[in-house]
């Protein structure tokens, strides 16, 4: 390792070394992570599994999302667009643009609940 004088740099060299410091820590940090990357893939190979699926990924690579066995339901729709009854919100999120202009219209989200 090289002594670098810290205190004879001025300030856009010890810029520079900083930047060169984080790409090399970063370089560091990608090599080593594939290393354990491919140690885990052939220890999960002796072993007959494959990685993904030790890991809950499945073929889709996505991990496990919202948690095991919760799959995220919609609500149901609380109010209709009275122009447009295709149209429905179920009150959760952000509001649709067709409810903010009857609201602007004079017009109260109850009267665009479904009966």
């Amino acid at each position: 390792m090289t002594d670098i004088d810290l205190d004879a740099l001025d300030l856009p060299q010890l810029k520079d070394l900083g930047r060169r410091i984080d790409q090399q820590i970063a370089d560091l940090t990608r090599r080593q992570r594939e290393e354990a990357l491919l140690a885990a893939k052939a220890a999960a190979s002796e072993r007959g599994f494959d990685l993904a699926e030790l890991l809950g990924q499945g073929r889709t690579g996505r991990g496990r999302g919202r948690g095991q066995g919760q799959s995220q339901e919609k609500s149901a729709p609380r109010y209709a667009n009275p122009n447009d009854p295709a149209q429905t919100w179920s009150g959760r999120g952000r509001r649709p643009a067709w409810v903010t202009e009857a609201l602007e219209g004079g017009a109260s989200l109850e009267s665009l609940t479904i009966a």
